[in-house]
């Protein structure tokens, strides 16, 4: 995929449902152009097209690991910048799922003597030329979509362990400050890592604010520090330091 195509998937899933013209103008191209780059997104599961408009995938729907990469990708290099501040040495770290997460991962190279656990397939594999860490996944039940572990052995893989630090994401956050994750097997495998780790993190990208989705736990007060690669609505950021959690954007 081009520069452009990451471009065109990033705009739209911010900018909403927009015209083909709308679209060309935007990125200086032809609609006949902008018509062959949105067959091309679509046929790769990307962006929807009906009647002339380009739509994005609904946000209540759990999209594939691939699609969520490349959104808002220049935030979630912002977010991985900042989460990277408040890991130290010879640190225990749980990884939950999610590409920020994974993005966390890909840039833990110039720490030492790490233990990692994790059922994010994509932060092992970020990790498996790491030099100095020793790295532990769970068995189980591989998401194909998403390449990670799901399920019971999620769940129970982070109960056997006590971690200094726990950096994980959600699927979205409401006004009120809500997490909200796509299916009960996720909910299970966060409480877990939240309830069995010393300090939480949660990065969460802009485009997960004012959302909702199927399965509600937790709240974003919970956590020690929120990491953003923007700022948060103020009547959030205000909560949020009220309740003594520091905010990272």
């Amino acid at each position: 995929m081009n520069q452009r195509h990451h471009e065109i998937v990033q705009w739209i899933n911010e900018q909403g449902r927009q015209t083909l013209q709308t679209v060309a103008d935007q990125f200086s191209v032809s609609v006949q152009t902008i018509r062959s780059d949105i067959r091309l997104l679509a046929e790769k599961g990307l962006l929807l097209r009906s009647h002339g408009e380009v739509i994005p995938f609904p946000h209540r729907e759990n999209i594939s690991f691939d699609q969520r990469r490349i959104r808002n990708a220049e935030g979630k290099k912002r977010i991985a910048d900042l989460c990277i501040s408040k890991i130290a040495d010879y640190q225990s770290i749980f990884l939950g799922s999610g590409s920020s997460v994974a993005e966390v991962a890909s840039q833990l190279n110039a720490f030492q003597g790490l233990q990692v656990m994790t059922t994010n397939l994509h932060a092992a594999r970020n990790l498996c030329e790491h030099p100095d860490c020793e790295l532990t996944i769970s068995g189980g039940k591989v998401r194909m979509r998403d390449q990670d572990i799901i399920g019971g052995d999620a769940m129970r893989f982070f109960q056997r362990y006590r971690a200094d630090i726990g950096i994980f994401s959600v699927a979205t956050t409401n006004k009120q400050g809500h997490l909200f994750d796509f299916t009960d097997e996720e909910v299970m495998a966060r409480e877990a890592l939240v309830e069995h780790c010393h300090y939480k993190i949660l990065v969460i990208d802009s485009t997960k604010f004012e959302k909702e989705s199927r399965c509600l736990w937790g709240r974003i007060s919970d956590y020690n520090c929120v990491i953003s690669d923007q700022k948060p609505s103020e009547s959030l950021l205000s909560n949020l330091k009220y309740q003594g959690v520091e905010v990272l954007y």
